[in-house]
């Protein structure tokens, strides 16, 4: 049994090395504002079209907030997705 812990642990933190390598991104107004992070949620870039410099201070925030959350949503499916290949077979269950 201690031997499988240290496998899946291993595993685990394997896992989340890989996890660093693989990015997504979240887009708000057709890509105009987009969001790079990890698949361990970790934001690497923000990009903003010229276009919207032209917007106030409160609609930038709104497409910011809306690119980041599309990031987010999208590295927690390619998280949970990467643990769950890597718990496989390990614990009954999972």
């Amino acid at each position: 049994m201690m031997k499988k812990l240290q496998e899946m642990q291993q595993k685990v933190e394997e896992t989340k090395a890989r996890l660093d390598t693989i990015t997504v991104e979240g887009k708000a107004s057709n890509g105009k504002v987009t969001v790079t992070m990890t698949g361990n949620r970790k934001v690497n870039a923000i990009s903003i079209n010229e276009e919207l410099t032209n917007l106030d201070k409160e609609e930038l925030e709104d497409l910011l907030v809306i690119a980041t959350n599309d990031a987010l949503q999208k590295a927690e499916r390619v998280n949970e997705s990467e643990m769950k290949a890597a718990s496989a077979g390990m614990l009954p269950g999972m």
